[in-house]
Formats: structure tokens, C-alpha cells, sequence
């Protein structure tokens, strides 16, 4: 049978009704899925079902069929093969599977599900697109650091693009978790420390993957924010450790960015590992009914993270399979990735009366509505096309995205005396370090279906971009975390022969993400040690940086002239880094996570409290908050990045200085570039509230714009503030503010005076 007549045996369920229902508007429909009425057709499948087939519309499995980093990251399971798999496909035991194998593979399955299924109900396919697919985007931190929420929701919509051509309808996407401790390794997934930045780039997200067409548009996929919640809070940023924090460092920190997916329509959320306050966050009833549903009316699909529900057991939490799925599923769990144990265990326990069959056709309803919303019902073909997936990936215009976004996302942290740029003509340049070359570490932990074999490296980036590439060298000088035979002395050699040193050095992509917590966020000690040898040449040194983190710099690397911190960039790493070594383009990204003086400083982030005995301006001072070796702040703060422009602020304007309590509060600065280079500057607006019911960090981002400046121009910034940008979560734990004083920056970075001002927000 071929897709055409599956596709109209499909519409028989009636495809005027779920086209309709499905182009409705993501936020009302988040709000009904679970509660509203499907299309009579759809409804009528619900009716149907028996128990086991309900149980399987909330059962997500790996795909058997992958292979490669998929595979790896998610396996399927030693004894699971594409036949059995496609057998309970046909048994209506599964909903659908993640990270497989392209077009082909979803063909098959959704034929199996679509001919041979009892219900006919189609397959979801889900994927880790994180930060791209094949065409690989910068990863997520590195991106935030553009502080350019536009170029965040382009890269989505570019992700979304290629994943749908390859038969994906919904990416486990994007991790909105802030992370606040650099020793996690999953900061790398996120937008950083910062819940202003943080919200900006989950809801641009969300929106990239989602698109403008309605979720049934065949280049469109569901979004998912995740993890709820406070993944990001793990005690030393030990991944999968406990989280016991206050409700309202929960409501004014690592809530708001979910809100914010939400709010731009995320219609799914996923679970996160750890538990908070005691109980797993799969279970936590208060966290996905009371919160989630009742008090912020979630009516989307919650699915536990892979294994989530059985790792229950392992917290403690459950004696075992049978009371994990019953404690998962009464808590808000609609749908069990991986463990396979509703499927094992709903149908028993509805049959028993331990689980309410409401509460079963609630959760397979969302299911369901989420399939209609996704046009699944409509042709489950939609988004399977094998000749689609070949003309749709890696094009000219994704590569070309690809490149704009990397360049945006690398930070200049140090330019002692306009090292950089480099020309591209008369300089013999040393390319010395593990990343100097080669097709390794290129596009980052957690990209399922790119390779570091389709990127560009470093040297033909290069190479590429001088006047002559027989000037330019190429030396590793040491492993990532080890020496090699005479790499040293190599490497000083190719040093003492060059004009310039580019040392490339850092973090392999395997050093980051999911399970790569680090007790020193340094250097590699081999790494430091060839960088030790190449200051000592006394020839200038340009670092490249390639991390997943903020890190602990010293010696020869912090003193380095210049360093560019490069992340992981994607498909495009090479040409982009030349694009800013060489001066086509100025570095315009900022840092969406601080620096720290050194790893124990962590879990660090500049919007902290003062305390009662902060350390005056100046050198540290006995019994006030600060440490023996180094003071309670950044050695490169949030927010800090550098030109190769000479940017000033000037002119600060409140206005009256007064904000009524309904009324704006309109802040104007002038920002002048008196260099000689074109520049963008990423203005940044900071408050602090200085006397309050509940004590005020000693700044909060509230605003920031991108400023374009040609060689010699100035440009007046504009910010407005209302009340609803001062509120805070009080004593009551209800949002608030009272009238008073607030101090308020106008600055290049989170430390950075830049221009400073007060106002009053008045009783009336």
C-alpha cells in the first residue's frame, strides 16, 4: 500500500475537523488540550481503546533503528530489534519513538502503524535537536551569548526545517534550565545564569521550532521545554543530584524561562531527573498538577526524561515498577519515556482501581491532541519524505546561517594592545594546540544527526581566509588531556617561527553536556602546560577558548594578550572564527555566564545579594564577604565582551526620575565608538532595588539592545521601564514591589559602571 492510500484512509478520521482544530492558536490550545472536546472522529478512537491501547499511546521509546550518536546518547536497549519494535507498533503499544534513523525508517513504522495497527492511530517521531541537525548551529550557550533572540529563533526555525524533512515531529528542545554553577555540564544547553536572557531565548526558540503556520505545517515541529524544573540546581553541579531550593528561588528564577516557553506556545514539557525538596520531580505532584496545571493552566503533554519514572526507584521514592508508574502518572506524567513501564504496569492498576480511568483518557486525550495539532490525523505523512530530506539539509542558506550565528557567538575577553585583528597578509601565523586542526570537537555535545566530518576546522578556516596559506602552520603541541612525545618542543619550534601564536585549547566536546560535571573547570593541565611553553617564546598569543562553560582561566592563558572564547560552533566553526580573527567582523557576543577568579567560587552568578558585609569598592578588606584568594565577583563577568571598536557611554537622561506606579519610565544613554573599526555593542540596562521586603540581588538585567556604530558615531539608546519590571516574589511568595529607590546602569556588562543613575517608584 503505498503512502497516497494510507494517507486517505487517514482522513477518513475527518480532515476538516483536525485542520481546524489544529490551526487554532498555540497558547488557547495549550490551554484546552488536555480538556476540550478532539475532533468527533479523534474522540471516537478514545471510546475504542482498551486499556494496553491507551497505556500505548503514552509509551515513547528509542528507536531501534539509529545508530551513531544516537545510539550512544539513547540506546534502545540490547535486546530490542526493528522488527519487534515494529511489532508493537502493530499492537498499538507504542506512541512513537525517538532519535531514529531519517525518512525511511519513520516510512516504515507509521506504514505499520497506519495499515496494520487495530486503531490506526499514527506514530509521533521525536529527536534531540538541540542545537541544529545536520546543518549544526552553535550550541545553545554559545548562542545566547549573541544576547540576539531573532538569531536564536532563526537557528530553530532552520533546526525545525531540516528535522521535519527527515520525518521528526517534535524536538526534545530547548533545554530552558538556568545554570548557575559551571561545574554542571549541561550548561551548555541552556542560555546561562541570566532569567531575563534566559526567558528572551526560550520563547524565541519555542517559536523558531514551531513556526508561524501552525504546528501542521510540514516544516514545523513541537517544541519541548525542559527539564522541569530545576535541573539546573544540582548541589555542587553534580548532574542528577538533589535540588532542595525555596519556592521562591524556584518562582523567580528557574520558573519564569518555562513560562515563557509557554507563553510562546510550547505545547509539551519534560520532567526533569532530580528531585526537589525531597521528591523526584517525575512524582512531584505539586510541581506538575499544582503548578504546572492548576496554577498556570498547562493543558500540553508532560513526558518523563529517558527512564525518569523508573529512576524513582533508585531516589528512593518507590519500592518499585508497579508503584513508580502509579506515583509518575497520579503526579502528571502523561507519558514514560523509555522505561516501558506503562505499558507494563497502567492497565493493571486502572483494572484494580489504584489509577482512575480519568485520569488515563486525560492523559491519552493530550496525546491525542497533540497528534491532531501536529496534522498527523490529517496525513501522517506530512512530514516523511525522503526526496524532502535530501533537498532541505545543509543547503546554501543553512550553511550560510550557520556562519552568521557562530560569528555572533564568539566573545572577545581580551585585546591588550589591539593584537587583534590579525592581517591577512605579511604575518607567518602558528596554529599550535589540540584544536589547531582535524575533524574533532567541532559542533558540541548533544547533536544527534550532524558530524565534526561535514564542519570546517580551524586551520581551513584559516587557511581560507590569508593571503597565503603557506604562511600559516599547524601544530598540536599536546592531546586534550595529555602530553604527546616532543608536542612541546614541536610546537615551541613552530612558535619561535612565527609572527603570531593562535592557540587553540580548551574542552573536548565529550567534557561537556549530559553527565560531565567537573570538579575544576580548568584548563587541562597538559593544555596549560603547552600554553606555559609558548608564552615563554615571548611571541604574541592569541587564545582560542573551546569550552561548554564558563572556566577558571590562569597563568599564560588569562595573561595571553588576547583571548576569543570560541565555544563549540557547529558546522561553520572554522570560517567563522577567521571571520572574527581577521577583522571582517567584529566580535559583537557577550558572556550569558560569568567567569569565575576559580572553580571555587562556583556555583557563582553576578546577580547575587550583597550580604550584610559586602566588600567596599577597592582592594578586600578583613571580616567582609569575599574569599582569601579573590573577591565575591567575576574575572569576566556576565555580560562582558569586547569590539574592535572604542565603545564610551555618556549622557545618561531619566527624565523626572520617578516611575508612577501605572505609568513608564523612559532611560536614555548615548553610546559613541571613537575607534576606527564599525562595532556593535550590546547595551545592557540594569536595576537594583535598594531597600525591599525581600532583599534585591545587587543588579538585574532588565533590558539590552544591539548597537550598530560605524567608525566615529554615536547613538542615543532608549529602555522603558514599568512596575511590572520591578516586581519580585515577596513574602507571601505572590509578585510585588514597593515604592522607593532604585539604582539603575546603563553598562557594557553585569560589573561594569558604564553610566550610573537613581529613580523612585513613587506610592501612586
Amino acid at each position: 500500500m503505498d503512502d497516497r492510500q494510507i494517507t486517505r484512509r487517514a482522513a477518513i478520521l475527518g480532515a476538516a475537523a483536525t485542520a481546524a482544530w489544529a490551526t487554532s492558536p498555540a497558547r488557547a490550545l495549550l490551554q484546552t488540550v488536555g480538556t476540550a472536546a478532539l475532533p468527533p472522529r479523534v474522540e471516537s478512537l478514545l471510546a475504542q481503546m482498551t486499556p494496553e491501547e491507551k497505556a500505548g499511546q503514552l509509551t515513547l521509546n528509542a528507536a531501534t533503528w539509529a545508530g551513531g550518536a544516537a545510539t550512544a546518547l539513547n540506546p534502545a536497549g540490547a535486546a530490542a530489534t526493528f522488527d519487534a519494535q515494529l511489532a508493537e507498533v502493530r499492537a498499538g503499544r507504542l506512541t512513537g519513538v525517538f532519535n531514529g534513523n531519517g525518512a525511511v525508517m519513520a516510512k516504515q513504522m507509521q506504514t505499520a502503524a497506519m495499515r496494520d495497527s487495530r486503531l490506526k492511530i499514527p506514530l509521533i517521531f521525536a529527536a534531540d535537536v538541540i542545537h541544529g541537525f545536520r546543518t549544526v548551529f552553535p550550541v545553545p550557550i554559545a548562542e545566547a551569548g549573541s544576547f540576539d533572540p531573532d538569531l536564536a529563533q532563526r537557528t530553530a526555525r532552520v533546526a525545525a526545517a531540516e528535522a521535519a524533512a527527515a520525518g521528526i515531529d517534535w524536538t526534545f528542545a530547548p533545554m530552558v534550565d538556568i545554570g548557575r554553577d559551571q561545574r554542571w555540564g549541561r550548561v551548555v544547553e541552556g542560555a546561562g545564569e541570566d532569567v531575563f536572557l534566559g526567558r528572551a531565548m526560550a520563547a524565541a526558540r519555542v517559536k523558531g521550532f514551531q513556526g508561524t503556520r501552525g504546528l501542521a505545517a510540514d516544516d514545523a515541529v513541537m517544541a519541548c521545554a525542559k527539564h522541569f524544573a530545576a535541573y539546573g540546581a544540582a548541589e555542587a553541579g553534580l548532574d542528577y543530584n538533589t535540588v532542595d531550593v525555596s519556592e521562591r528561588t524556584l518562582r523567580e528564577i528557574y520558573f519564569p524561562p518555562f513560562q515563557a516557553a509557554f507563553d510562546a506556545g510550547a505545547l509539551s514539557a519534560m520532567a526533569s531527573f532530580n528531585e526537589l525538596s525531597g521528591v523526584p520531580a517525575t512524582g512531584n505532584r505539586w510541581l506538575l498538577d499544582t503548578v504546572l496545571r492548576r496554577e498556570w493552566g498547562f493543558g500540553g503533554v508532560v513526558v518523563s526524561d529517558y527512564t525518569g519514572d523508573e529512576e524513582m526507584i533508585a531516589h528512593g521514592f518507590a519500592a518499585d515498577a508497579r508503584e513508580a508508574t502509579k506515583l509518575a502518572f497520579l503526579a502528571g506524567t502523561d507519558m514514560s519515556m523509555q522505561s516501558g513501564f506503562y505499558i507494563t504496569h497502567l492497565p493493571d492498576l486502572v483494572a484494580k482501581g489504584e489509577v482512575p480511568m480519568q485520569r488515563l483518557d486525560q492523559a491519552v486525550r493530550r496525546v491525542l491532541a497533540v497528534k491532531v495539532a501536529l496534522g498527523l490525523f490529517d496525513d501522517p505523512f506530512r512530514r516523511i519524505s525522503p526526496a524532502r530530506e535530501k533537498t532541505r539539509i545543509r543547503t546554501t542558506a543553512n550553511l550560510k546561517l550557520a556562519r552568521e550565528a557562530a560569528r555572533r557567538s564568539i566573545v572577545l575577553l581580551k585585546n591588550d594592545g589591539d593584537l587583534l585583528p590579525l592581517p591577512r597578509a605579511g604575518k607567518r601565523i602558528a596554529l599550535i594546540g589540540p584544536f589547531a586542526s582535524g575533524q574533532h570537537d567541532l559542533i558540541g555535545p548533544w547533536n544527534v544527526y550532524g558530524t565534526d566530518a561535514e564542519a570546517v576546522d580551524l586551520a581551513t578556516g584559516v587557511r581560507a581566509a590569508v593571503a597565503d596559506a603557506s604562511l600559516v602552520s599547524v601544530t598540536a603541541g599536546s592531546a586534550v588531556d595529555a602530553p604527546i612525545p616532543s608536542g612541546i618542543d614541536a610546537a615551541v619550534a613552530a612558535a619561535k617561527a612565527a609572527d603570531v601564536v593562535v592557540l587553540a585549547i580548551g574542552e573536548s566536546q565529550g567534557m561537556s553536556g549530559e553527565a560531565q560535571s567537573r570538579t575544576a573547570i580548568v584548563v587541562p593541565a597538559a593544555q596549560q602546560a603547552l600554553a606555559e611553553a609558548i608564552a615563554a617564546t615571548g611571541k604574541p598569543v592569541v587564545v582560542l577558548l573551546r569550552h561548554g562553560r564558563a572556566l577558571a582561566l590562569e597563568g599564560a592563558v588569562l595573561n595571553a594578550p588576547a583571548i576569543l572564547a570560541t565555544w563549540f560552533l557547529g558546522s561553520q566553526s572554522g570560517p567563522a572564527t577567521a571571520d572574527i580573527l581577521f577583522g571582517v567582523e567584529s566580535p559583537s557576543a557577550r558572556l550569558p555566564v560569568s567567569f569565575p577568579h576559580a572553580t571555587g567560587q562556583e556555583p557563582y552568578h553576578y546577580d547575587h545579594k550583597s550580604t550584610g558585609r559586602p566588600n567596599p569598592p577597592g582592594p578586600l578588606s578583613e571580616y567582609k564577604a569575599h574569599y582569601r584568594e579573590a573577591p565575591n565577583a567575576a574575572l569576566f563577568p556576565f555580560g562582558h565582551g569586547l569590539t574592535y571598536g572604542r565603545i564610551a557611554y555618556s549622557g545618561l537622561d531619566l527624565g523626572t526620575a520617578t516611575l508612577a506606579q501605572n505609568g513608564t519610565l523612559t532611560i536614555r544613554a548615548t553610546v559613541t565608538n571613537s575607534g576606527t573599526a564599525a562595532a556593535v555593542e550590546v547595551v545592557q540596562l540594569y536595576i537594583h532595588d535598594v531597600a525591599a521586603s525581600i532583599t534585591r540581588p545587587v543588579r538585574e538585567l532588565k533590558g539590552f539592545k544591539r548597537v550598530s556604530l560605524a567608525p566615529g558615531a554615536s547613538a542615543e539608546v532608549t529602555f522603558t521601564l514599568r512596575r511590572a519590571d520591578l516586581l519580585f516574589v515577596g513574602q507571601d511568595l505572590k509578585s510585588t514591589v514597593e515604592p522607593g529607590r532604585f539604582d539603575l546602569w546603563i553598562a557594557p556588562s553585569a560589573q561594569a559602571e558604564g553610566v550610573r543613575g537613581t529613580f523612585v517608584l513613587s506610592e501612586t
